[in-house]
């Protein structure tokens, strides 16, 4: 697992490449215990946790970075969360069936209702802040579907941010990697929840950074799946000065890690009610919630229920609680 950033000297032009592996492989293993989902789809669930990571750590937010995709195909819904800390899970519904190869619009945009959403969490919300939310639809200008993740991405980057973006992303059954060029900011212009670009003439006219998005999308898949950071860069960017940064190795580096909990699951039930609950109990003699995400199964049987809808009132020592 690591993340490199690097420059490019001279030029306002920045750079990201991130490989997952051991614990994109973990994600894959937990999923597996509840189905294991068509090859296209976790392709595109590692090609979204890949992106998620850049862009979190292109904008340093504080909170969560959530990368959606949802649609009409047999792919309801696909998830990528990213923390500030670089943590990351991911997670789709597939309801039909997927076919050998299929691309976004297969997946996600079949009758073309798919959409793209990016939403950003604040950890420390202030009273009645909303998260902000960008919406783009699976479609260029022109209408025509994308195939790609990773041109939706550049299209939502370059009409919702003003930011010139080259994404390129892979993602197999052991390594979800992308690389990112961008066009860096000039004089405070925005970037994904900031405040929008000021001098839209800039969009998609510098020299220097059409150059180098090019070199970057002759990278192949098999190449960014199969070779190390410094490989690529010296592969595709040997002309250039190029400005490495140490990689985000260990603890700094990007990691599954899922924060649910028994005492979230717990108040989620208390909000279905006590009759709802209690139902399922008296059918199956206890409740069971798995997370979508991490695949953990949590079981609550009559005593936690019923200790769940007693009110704090009524509670006397040692009886259960939601924690």
């Amino acid at each position: 697992m690591s993340l490199v950033r690097f420059l490019f000297d001279g030029m306002p032009v920045r750079g990201m490449l991130v490989r997952l592996t051991g614990d994109w492989q973990e994600v894959l293993r937990r999923r597996a215990a509840s189905g294991v989902q068509p090859a296209p789809v976790r392709a595109l669930v590692g090609q979204m946790a890949a992106a998620g990571v850049l862009m979190q750590a292109s904008i340093r937010f504080n909170g969560a970075l959530v990368l959606q995709v949802f649609g009409d195909g047999p792919v309801k819904l696909a998830v990528a969360e990213v923390q500030s800390d670089l943590a990351f899970r991911a997670t789709a519904t597939v309801q039909g069936e997927v076919a050998a190869g299929a691309q976004l619009e297969a997946l996600l945009n079949v009758h073309g209702q798919g959409r793209c959403a990016i939403t950003l969490d604040p950890a420390d919300k202030r009273a009645g802040q909303q998260p902000y939310q960008g919406v783009v639809p699976l479609h260029g200008d022109r209408r025509e579907p994308l195939q790609q993740l990773s041109q939706v991405l550049e299209h939502y980057m370059l009409q919702s941010e003003q930011l010139d973006t080259r994404l390129v992303l892979a993602a197999d059954d052991h390594v979800a990697a992308g690389l990112l060029i961008q066009r860096m900011p000039v004089e405070g212009e925005g970037n994904i929840g900031g405040e929008r670009a000021r001098r839209e003439d800039r969009i998609g006219i510098d020299e220097d950074f059409n150059r180098i998005a090019l070199l970057a999308a002759t990278l192949t898949a098999d190449e960014l799946l199969t070779l190390d950071a410094e490989t690529v860069l010296r592969r595709l960017f040997w002309e250039e000065r190029v400005r490495l940064f140490e990689p985000q190795q260990g603890e700094s580096a990007p990691r599954f890690a899922c924060n649910c909990s028994r005492g979230r699951v717990g108040r989620m039930l208390q909000g279905l009610g006590a009759g709802e609950v209690q139902g399922i109990v008296a059918e199956q003699g206890r409740v069971e919630v798995g997370c979508e995400f991490c695949g953990l199964k949590y079981h609550f049987d009559a005593v936690d229920v019923g200790a769940m809808f007693v009110p704090d009132g009524a509670r006397v020592a040692g009886s259960a609680a939601i924690n």
